[in-house]
């Protein structure tokens, strides 16, 4: 028996007054966000909630996100992190398809317009059967069909609670991922998943208990910043330091005034910071206390390497992964050179092998082929897609769409994304996802979408468009539209409206003309 949850009881029986989570003056302690945690878990109880349940949470990275997630395990129930950014059809899509029974939603304020923002004037309130805001408004709940706050939900409710144990193999979490067809997929990941994927991050990187502390600016409803940031993080006694959303000037400062030993991020991340290194900043300070610094999401520029060493003393690592294998599949070897573009080598307990479409190995050194990973980190499969699932898993391997090749040493270096997907800022957006919600607008017949290059983000979405006859629309209405539908970093910045589109003979677009 096995609950994901241990990773902060652990830590709160050892450490108790040992900040786990700092958010600018406020400071928990292990104790205190673990009866918090208890709270959430008591109330869910106490509401009908039952193991194996599922319970939704939009939340950014604030001290309310680790109590819920936490409480909702120690109930026994599943944790469905939802995108802060999702507005309103998407986070409808994901409370249905996910068979969310509760859900958990940060109200928004004008600094952090998400959550709950996200979903008002959608014309409904999602359904569920039980809506808490998280909110410091009490009067907010009044405002929302249905809805109660948080903290008027938890008064009353025990600091204790004796926590649902589970088997290792149950669901703990459902992430949610788009596929290159259709929409968005929940990937189930079990309890044993996550608590050997936190504790092999931790087993690379050496850490020791009760030592580290983290700058969290990852978002915790990620599969990285949940797993290498909170996960291996709470099962070490680390203390995070919340930046609910990335400001490289902030983060530098935090840097410097927290003293952190721990940094994980995207590329543009790390470019950013060393862009932020003005005046007044104290560089020997950040460097003294720098014991790691994460790497994921895309491959990282010699050239930042390079910097970072030189200002911060520290050689970033860089692995890879998916949310379907909890995230961490290779990584950097932590005790060997850098090898820029490499993803690494396979974590302890997991094997990565090259194959071809029909699943058939690629063996010679340097020859190109599909990555597959088979081990403990390998989810359970898609929540109620046994077709989709059987699509990528085969005999234990998961095939993950993204091509790379594997150097003499066993080092792998990807050579090319899964087909069509476009990296925005570290985040995985699939055209197809975007072609259906551009075509339910009343003007348009017909979209394609791509990525294109851009100097900070990668990659930018753009989309061509063919318009029905008769129709009017402007590219610039269609922005604006697509901002109003979509998350942030999905929807196309660029809009082009052409007359046709290139097709194979069987109708299929071809994308790289356009490109």
């Amino acid at each position: 028996m096995l609950n994901l949850s241990v990773l902060l009881e652990d830590s709160a029986r050892q450490h108790p007054d040992r900040a786990a989570v700092v958010l600018g003056p406020q400071r928990l302690s292990y104790a205190q966000v673990n009866a918090a945690a208890n709270q959430v878990a008591a109330l869910l109880v106490a509401r009908g909630i039952r193991p194996g349940d599922k319970v939704a949470l939009t939340c950014p990275n604030l001290p309310y996100f680790p109590i819920v997630y936490y409480g909702i395990l120690k109930a026994g129930a599943v944790v469905v992190p939802l995108n802060v950014l999702l507005k309103g059809r998407e986070i409808a899509y994901h409370l249905k398809d996910s068979d969310a029974k509760a859900y958990f939603c940060f109200q928004g304020t004008p600094e952090l317009p998400m959550g709950a923002e996200g979903w008002a004037g959608f014309g409904e309130a999602p359904e569920c059967e039980q809506f808490f805001l998280i909110t410091a408004d009490p009067a907010a709940a009044s405002t929302v069909e249905g809805a109660e706050t948080l903290g008027q939900a938890l008064a009353g409710q025990p600091p204790v609670f004796e926590t649902v144990q589970r088997a290792e193999t149950d669901p703990a979490v459902i992430l949610y991922t788009s596929g290159t067809t259709g929409q968005a997929k929940g990937a189930e990941l079990s309890h044993s998943n996550l608590v050997l994927n936190a504790l092999t991050c931790n087993r690379l990187f050496g850490t020791q208990p009760a030592t580290d502390t983290h700058l969290l600016v990852l978002p915790l409803f990620h599969s990285f910043g949940s797993t290498v940031n909170m996960n291996a993080g709470f099962a070490t006694a680390a203390t995070l330091v919340l930046l609910p959303r990335f400001d490289a000037a902030a983060a530098v400062q935090l840097l410097q005034s927290e003293d952190v030993t721990f940094f994980a991020g995207v590329p543009t991340m790390y470019w950013g910071l060393l862009n932020a290194l003005g005046e007044g900043v104290d560089v020997d300070r950040i460097a003294r206390n720098m014991r790691v610094a994460v790497s994921g999401g895309s491959s990282l520029p010699v050239e930042i390497i390079r910097a970072v060493k030189e200002r911060f003393g520290v050689t970033i690592l860089e692995g890879y992964g998916l949310s379907e294998t909890s995230p961490v599949a290779t990584f950097s070897d932590p005790g060997g050179e850098p090898r820029p573009g490499s993803i690494g080598i396979p974590i302890w307990g997991v094997e990565v092998k090259l194959i071809d479409p029909e699943w058939k190995t690629v063996d010679g050194a340097d020859e190109i082929g599909e990555i597959a990973v088979r081990g403990h980190n390998i989810m359970r499969g898609y929540y109620n897609r046994p077709e989709a699932t059987a699509e990528v898993m085969r005999d234990g391997w998961f095939r993950t769409g993204d091509l790379a090749r594997r150097d003499a040493d066993g080092f792998y270096y990807i050579v090319d994304r899964a087909k069509d997907m476009i990296i925005r800022g570290g985040f995985n957006v699939y055209p197809r996802e975007i072609e259906e919600v551009l075509i339910t607008h009343e003007a348009v017949s017909l979209a394609a979408v791509i990525g294109v290059p851009h100097p900070s983000h990668g990659e930018e979405v753009k989309a061509f468009v063919i318009l029905k006859p008769g129709a009017t629309a402007t590219e610039e209405e269609l922005v604006a539209w697509g901002k109003e539908q979509m998350a942030s970093y999905k929807y196309p910045r660029v809009v082009s409206i052409v007359e046709s589109l290139p097709m194979t003979a069987t109708g299929k677009l071809l994308k790289r003309e356009l490109k």
